[in-house]
């Protein structure tokens, strides 16, 4: 129960800070929900080639979240693993890293990326409408001033990603 509540103050308090400038602290507060997807999901053994390997979060095109996000991860350890944040510009480099945020400037190569991602174990998380409905794993959706989510349990299934109950209890239930 206490990792539970632990998971829901540390997502409700960011999912409700959007103040005066949404866009920068909108970006924010997705910065901090995807440093925490990595520690509710487990990926296949084989995705890392050594127990030292570091969980690799991608931003698909241009960085929305600034240097911010790579301030974070530096101080983000995650069973024993260190977070890094690179960004990625085709389905093959984007194939190498376990969270993949495709921000909405990317919608019209989105659904090429995550066709190419359909055989990996790769999170992919998005911002609009349709996002899970074209097999991503994650969407992002502002409703009253806050950060929800939205989690696509077949897309997840397909990837071999296993989502704890604990994140999946704090999501809608996504439409696919």
């Amino acid at each position: 129960m206490l990792p539970k509540l632990i998971l829901a103050a540390t997502l409700g308090l960011a999912a409700q800070v959007l103040a005066a400038e949404p866009s920068a602290e909108e970006y924010h507060v997705k910065g901090a929900y995807l440093l925490n997807f990595a520690k509710f999901v487990d990926w296949p053994e084989q995705v890392f080639k050594s127990p030292g390997d570091p969980i690799v979060l991608c931003i698909a095109g241009q960085n929305p979240f600034g240097p911010g996000l790579e301030r974070a991860a530096k101080d983000t350890v995650v069973a024993s693993r260190s977070v890094s944040v690179r960004e990625v510009s085709d389905p093959q480099q984007a194939s190498q890293c376990q969270i993949l945020f495709v921000s909405s400037a990317e919608r019209k190569r989105a659904r090429t990326l995550l066709q190419a991602l359909q055989t990996t174990s790769v999170l992919t998380v998005g911002e609009w409408d349709g996002f899970i409905a074209s097999g991503g794993v994650i969407n992002f959706k502002v409703e009253d001033e806050k950060v929800r989510i939205e989690i696509n349990t077949a897309s997840a299934e397909r990837a071999k990603l296993r989502i704890s109950a604990k994140l999946l209890s704090l999501a809608q239930a996504g439409k696919h």
